[in-house]
């Protein structure tokens, strides 16, 4: 039995004080006596109820009086209320069903979301006022790296995984950067935690290369290739036969196995189609050029960034090509960004094409996430798109929508309730729940 202590108003002892910006740690939420509200048995003369000990807390969760954006199929509820067991979604409905018990948040009228969705940035591989070169994020001695993992260097103490949480961001692609040809190998990770391994939800997610001046310029100004965007492509072909011919040699029985070749082993991934390239693009001639590779050796693609995707939207639309849109609000510090544009993910959401809405963190701070779907709403984006950008459409992008990015039955309780619909400029982050623990309080 779940322990709760009831006190009638005349024995009414005020809940510890949270700071206005309390971010709760794991392990650290069960230091902290939650007050919880719930209007039906202060009606009925009992002032507030208390969560004691940590149990509960793990093992159900209420919250109430919401709007419901599931992101599930249009289903919505004015007035609703979420139910969470055992770190999953238990139930939710009207708040005429609702049944009370264990830790309730009564959302007095606000919205609740699924668990924001980065699906791409650099979370934890950047020290908070580090320079690009000190960074963990590329090896830059040489352009062909597949075998990096970024789990290997996601700092989980980074400051910033605090700040996603304040901004509602519960799950995130880490993803090595955009210097080498090849880059390394993605990871979707939790927000939540102090050890990367227990943060992991899919590694690798994907096989991260990069088109475009970042190569060129990285190494080109060393004196080697790449020097151009000619031999960027050339180099990523003759890895993906190199990649193949080590397969055959695997495979034949009759031959002696080859000495085991990290690189190769990365890339017959990505040829067998266990995981996709994430290709990194800005100009059109880039991303038809990443097409163009695809197709000739059989990968699934995904663009990141496709600044130009609004010029090619209807290509991009008939290749059923995902993209992943941003970051829109910086400056256009390099010349394959002269077209960028705030109606990039509106043009794009218009051609019919399934995209995500990215920060790049640190381009666009983590926690600035939720601006950035405001930010294309303005743009001409609709709210639902704009929402589905950053929760169902990007969980289905990065291959973890089986758990996450709706508020289903049985998914993760990966949750953000707001005062007011989230797409509202001044909409405040209230709670931010990963797993059915409270991650955040404001």
């Amino acid at each position: 039995m779940n322990k709760f202590k009831l006190m009638p108003p005349a024995e009414f002892i005020a809940p510890p004080k949270f700071s206005s910006q309390k971010s709760l740690g794991n392990g650290d939420a069960h230091k902290f006596h939650i007050r919880l509200i719930c209007p039906r048995l202060r009606r009925r003369g009992f002032a507030a109820l208390y969560f004691v000990g940590r149990k509960a807390m793990e093992l159900n969760m209420l919250i109430i009086n919401a709007e419901i954006f599931t992101m599930d199929g249009g289903l919505h509820y004015k007035n609703g209320f979420i139910s969470v067991k055992d770190g999953k979604i238990f139930d939710l409905g009207d708040m005429s069903d609702s049944p009370f018990d264990d830790d309730v948040i009564d959302a007095k009228g606000g919205c609740v979301t699924p668990g924001l969705i980065d699906a791409h940035c650099h979370l934890g591989v950047f020290g908070d006022s580090q320079s690009l070169q000190s960074s963990d994020e590329s090896e830059r001695n040489n352009p062909i790296t597949p075998h990096l993992r970024i789990i290997d260097s996601v700092n989980p103490l980074d400051r910033y995984f605090a700040e996603a949480r304040a901004g509602g961001v519960t799950t995130v692609v880490v993803s090595p950067g955009s210097t080498n040809v090849l880059g390394g190998q993605t990871a979707v990770i939790s927000t939540s935690g102090k050890r990367i391994d227990d943060m992991i939800i899919k590694s690798p997610c994907s096989l991260k290369c990069a088109f475009g001046d970042n190569p060129k310029t990285e190494h080109g100004g060393k004196g080697r290739s790449p020097q151009t965007r000619m031999a960027t492509a050339a180099m990523l072909r003759q890895a993906l036969y190199s990649a193949m011919d080590y397969g055959q040699r695997l495979a034949d029985i009759e031959r002696e196995k080859p000495p085991l070749d990290l690189v190769s082993e990365a890339l017959l991934m990505l040829l067998d189609n266990r995981i996709p390239l994430h290709a990194h693009a800005h100009r059109a001639d880039d991303i038809f050029t990443a097409i163009r590779i695809a197709e000739e050796f059989g990968i699934e693609l995904k663009i990141v960034h496709a600044t130009e995707g609004h010029l090619i939207a209807d290509e991009l639309a008939k290749e059923k090509i995902d993209v992943m849109v941003g970051p829109a609000l910086c400056a256009r510090t390099k010349p394959e960004l002269y077209n960028l544009a705030f109606d990039n993910a509106a043009v794009l959401e218009r051609a019919g094409v399934r995209l995500a809405i990215i920060t790049d963190h640190p381009e666009i701070p983590i926690n600035h996430l939720l601006l950035c779907a405001q930010l294309a709403v303005k743009g001409g984006m609709s709210r639902e798109g704009a929402l589905s950008a950053i929760t169902c459409d990007a969980a289905a992008i990065i291959g973890v929508d089986e758990r996450l990015g709706k508020i289903h039955k049985n998914y993760d309780a990966d949750l953000v309730v707001f005062n007011k619909n989230p797409l509202d400029f001044d909409a405040e982050v209230l709670y931010t729940i990963s797993k059915g623990e409270k991650m955040y309080k404001k």
